[in-house]
């Protein structure tokens, strides 16, 4: 049996059979919708070999329940690729979601903008990406299946519901393409420079990995930045961990009434 199976049949002894309808990856400043589920939450710490989300601002924990009616598998961290330098750190995790039955992926993450009409406190809907980072997470993968096409990764009915949840919730929810580095350190004004040439309209140091991942899984995935601050040289402010954290319940006070609004349409 693998890994993620054994883990799987774990998580179903505490949580219940019942397959979850979507996985959720909660970035910073979400970590408390995690506590509004009826359900189970398991310590990552309890999964033998789950990976340790390490972020101030995450909660390392997975909280299968109800949310808004719709049975959910909360992930209330991500391990980085800054963390360890392993791109694929988040792959067990994501089998095991497979695993459980679940279908769509939902990932979330703080970023900064590259767009004025995209401020801090603003959300963005990711409608492709950049993997600027240059790693993958399929690197040593041996099979063929490891040629992923990610042409539509950025599942379009996922992102239709999330517009028609924000339009509903009265929220902008402006689409653009997300560029990924590395991290931990933040970009410098000319690394912005040439993301904003490349065609990128946010940065952040997630979620690319993981999309990846879920394509090659066959899991539906969608994803939303929420945006704490603009890029290196486009604004006066000192970027920093501490205002990434300061700023983040802003948005994602937003961005939990789109996710909120999108599961009572589910």
């Amino acid at each position: 049996m693998s890994k993620s199976a054994e883990l799987a049949d774990l998580i179903r002894s505490r949580a219940g059979t019942e397959p979850p309808a979507i996985g959720l990856v909660l970035g910073s400043g979400l970590g408390h919708l995690a506590d509004a589920v009826n359900g189970v939450a398991i310590p990552y710490s309890d999964l033998p070999g789950f990976p340790h989300a390490g972020v101030s601002g995450h909660n390392p924990k997975l909280v299968i329940g109800t949310l808004e009616g719709v049975r959910v598998a909360i992930f209330g961290g991500r391990v980085h690729y800054y963390e360890n330098g392993n791109p694929a750190e988040m792959r067990l995790p994501l089998e095991i979601l497979k695993e459980l039955g679940c279908g769509q992926l939902l990932l979330t993450n703080a970023a900064g903008s590259l767009r004025p009409d995209i401020p801090p406190g603003g959300l963005m809907m990711l409608n492709d990406h950049i993997n600027f980072a240059g790693a993958n997470p399929l690197i040593g993968e041996p099979s063929d299946a490891r040629f992923v096409p990610l042409t539509d990764a950025h599942d379009q009915d996922m992102r239709a519901a999330l517009t028609s949840a924000a339009k509903a919730e009265g929220i902008a929810l402006p689409e653009g393409v997300y560029c990924w580095f590395s991290g931990p350190c933040f970009e410098t004004p000319a690394e912005i420079r040439a993301a904003k040439i490349f065609g990128a309209d946010a940065v952040g140091m997630s979620t690319v990995p993981e999309v990846i991942l879920a394509r090659f899984l066959g899991l539906r995935v969608a994803a939303v930045s929420v945006i704490t601050n603009m890029g290196a040289g486009m604004a006066d402010e000192q970027i920093s961990h501490e205002q990434t954290k300061a700023v983040a319940p802003l948005g994602a006070a937003k961005l939990e009434r789109v996710l909120r609004r999108y599961l009572r349409n589910f």
